[in-house]
C-alpha cells in the first residue's frame, strides 16, 4: 500500500513544474499544456484523499475537472489557431490583441 504522501509529493511536483511551465515559457501551446499539468496535478490530489478516507467525492471531483479540461482544451486551442492564423505567431508576449 502506497501511502498518501507520496502521491501528494508527486502532485506537488507536477504542479510546480506546471506552475514554472507557465510561468517561464512564452509559447501559448506550452502554457496550455502547463496548465493542463496542474490540473492534473489537483486531479491526483483529490483521488489521493479520497483513497485515504474511502470518499467517493474526490474521485467525482476529477472526473468534473477532467471535462472542465477537455472542454479549455478544445476552446483554448481553437483561440490558439485563430491569433495564429490573424498574428502568425503563438508567443505570448507578441500578442497584444487590444492594439492594431
Amino acid at each position: 500500500m502506497i501511502p498518501t504522501t507520496h502521491f501528494l509529493a508527486l502532485a506537488a511536483v507536477l504542479f510546480a513544474l506546471g506552475l514554472l511551465g507557465a510561468i517561464v515559457r512564452r509559447n501559448l501551446l506550452i502554457v496550455m499544456m502547463s496548465i493542463e499539468l496542474m490540473l492534473n496535478a489537483v486531479n491526483l490530489t483529490l483521488v489521493a484523499f479520497a483513497r485515504a478516507w474511502g470518499q467517493t467525492a474526490g474521485q467525482g471531483m476529477a472526473f468534473f475537472i477532467i471535462a472542465l479540461a477537455a472542454a479549455e482544451a478544445a476552446v483554448g486551442l481553437a483561440i490558439v489557431v485563430a491569433v495564429f492564423r490573424t498574428r502568425r505567431t503563438v508567443n505570448v508576449d507578441e500578442l497584444n490583441l487590444m492594439k492594431n
